[in-house]
């Protein structure tokens, strides 16, 4: 800080001269001691300079309130909320997220760096602090068809940017734990950075390994047991509640159990779409969870604030304090977590704001290039009548193998009110590869479902229960070129277009909400079982980083063996 500017701050926080503005007579929460603290707030150039009694140029009487940090929320993908940054940004921001640690890694699979850029360029100067972390692996595995390849030389350049902090998900572990030589010049290059990890249900040696290399975080847990494996060897937790991964019951219950109080845990969403944002909140639904679940309220809120700063290294952010930047959630009730008012450097966050869509690049639209492609694609045969089968499980993105007989003899199949097609069609390089399979557990009855987000390589991804639709459903988002698509019947019942690489719309996010809502209702009445958010479930069936068993242009893919299967 400028001696100049410490000084007049150090008047102000000596009662010497005014503040700005003071938020007189809060409650105040202390994530450093657990206290709460009766007193004002001084605010002096964005900054908190005074905790205590002041006087301000402005004062702002808060009688009752609870004043705590802005939310973090350490680990988000912008790109799965299926609407432009700027957006998703402000409709979160007005459920008290005043931080958000970004990866985009799902507009580099598609755009490479071009990808990266869009995401930094439409998130500056935005209402908030938005933080990013550099795509690890573009692809996600060798295995992938994905549109581009990141090396560390195309990383280097962003060290120098302000807001980069340091290395996304590291989701490959075998090139981690196997000392692959372009995964170790990555993580090389951020050694003295933060390094996220993506570990789902590692053996215990090879998590040891993986801890080894230095990667700090992960936000794969599904279950407690597993958390206290990382977190025995020295990792962080982001307890993921999203859209389709929710793992917070579980995780929570298991600390509220044992009498923990969250050291060494954060809180983020990975892919939550805005809707559910606007139904259930955003971090401060996160917090609100843990509470119910019997978490003292503070300890749930440091969870959401300084847990996170500290292991980010924002090291003037996530705490009422002097120096502390003065990102404010005022709270009419600490338990229900019922925000008031959010400020971000001092200044309220308007509710309803208005939102500016921002121009997209010509060349980050017309992504979906589909190389031959017919409905001959779609046959699946089986010499002896048996079937691998990827089976879903409810409330996670994991899912597990199974095989099933389906006849005595030669057959193909067809499917029925469990079973059904699922198919991946390449669409980067135009290669017609098409992977088929069948999936239990989705449910979808007289028609198909179709998205071209398809973690992490985005090609696209299809259900249904009959190829005539299925094969409908991929012609539909070549035509709009990205997008999710429902058929029924035979015909397109509905389409969201998502032109920005596939992945985001550019029609802002009411023309979004409004369409997701009638095609997710229109899916749970086609059969898909209402614990499924479709769309989002069907996305992940594609990322063969996630046990046990994934769907890919390639075919069938056994995430623990590393083989494909031929049905």
């Amino acid at each position: 800080m400028e001696l100049k500017k410490y000084r007049r701050y150090s008047e102000i926080t000596r009662g010497l001269k005014k503040a700005e503005l003071v938020l007189k007579n809060a409650k105040i929460v202390n994530v450093f001691t657990g206290e709460l603290v009766n007193g004002d707030i001084a605010i002096e150039d964005g900054m908190i300079v005074g905790i205590g009694s002041y006087e301000g140029e402005t004062e702002r009487d808060v009688t009752g309130k609870y004043i705590c940090p802005g939310f973090i929320d350490s680990h988000l993908h912008l790109e799965s909320t299926l609407v432009t940054p700027g957006e998703l940004i402000t409709v979160a921001s007005q459920h008290g997220t005043t931080t958000f640690i970004v990866d985009p890694h799902e507009s580099a699979n598609v755009s490479g760096l071009a990808g990266i850029d869009y995401i930094i360029d439409q998130t500056e100067n935005v209402s908030a602090n938005v933080f990013v972390m550099m795509p690890s692996c573009v692809p996600a595995t060798s295995i992938d068809d994905n549109g581009c390849t990141l090396t560390a030389e195309d990383m280097a350049p962003y060290l120098e940017k302000q807001r980069v902090l340091g290395l996304g998900e590291v989701m490959d572990y075998i090139s981690v734990v196997n000392g692959d030589i372009d995964m170790h010049q990555k993580l090389t290059l951020f050694e003295s950075r933060v390094r996220d990890g993506h570990a789902p249900f590692l053996a215990e040696q090879d998590l040891q390994a993986y801890a080894m290399a230095g990667i700090k975080t992960d936000h794969e847990c599904s279950d407690f047991e597993y958390a206290m494996s990382e977190r025995r060897n020295g990792m962080t937790i982001l307890i993921r509640e999203g859209s389709a991964a929710r793992n917070i019951d579980a995780i929570v219950s298991g600390l509220v159990q044992n009498h923990m109080n969250g050291e060494g845990f954060c809180f983020c969403t990975d892919d939550k779409h805005i809707e559910d944002i606007e139904r259930e909140g955003h971090i401060d639904h996160n917090v609100r969870r843990a509470i119910e679940l019997g978490m003292n309220p503070i300890d749930a809120i440091k969870m959401a604030t300084i847990h996170s700063a500290e292991c980010y290294g924002l090291h003037n952010m996530g705490a009422v304090a002097p120096g502390y930047q003065a990102d404010l959630l005022v709270l009419d009730d600490l338990e229900k977590v019922s925000i008031n008012d959010v400020y971000y450097k001092g200044k309220v966050i308007k509710k309803d704001k208005e939102i500016a869509l921002r121009s997209c690049p010509s060349e980050l639209k017309n992504t979906v290039h589909v190389g031959r492609f017919s409905e001959d694609d779609l046959k699946l045969e089986s010499p002896d009548g048996c079937f691998t089968v990827i089976k879903m499980q409810d409330g996670q993105i994991t899912t597990k193998k199974q095989k099933k007989i389906f006849s005595d003899k030669p057959c193909s199949f067809k499917a029925d009110k469990e079973f059904q097609k699922i198919a991946v069609i390449e669409r980067h390089r135009a290669t017609g590869k098409t992977g088929v399979g069948i999936v239990s557990g989705f449910g979808i009855q007289g028609g198909a479902i179709a998205s071209s987000v398809s973690h992490d390589s985005h090609n696209i991804i299809v259900i249904g229960d009959n190829d005539e639709d299925m094969k409908l459903a991929v012609e539909e988002l070549i035509r709009v070129q990205g997008g999710y698509t429902i058929i029924s019947d035979h015909k397109v019942f509905d389409t969201l277009e998502l032109p920005v690489m596939g992945l985001m719309s550019d029609a802002g996010y009411r023309y979004s909400n409004h369409k997701l809502k009638i095609m997710i209702d229109k899916a749970h009445k086609m059969g898909v079982r209402k614990g499924i958010d479709p769309f989002i479930t069907l996305s992940f069936m594609a990322l063969p980083v996630i046990p046990e068993i994934r769907i890919t242009p390639r075919g069938i893919y056994d995430v623990l063996s590393g083989d494909f299967y031929q049905n």
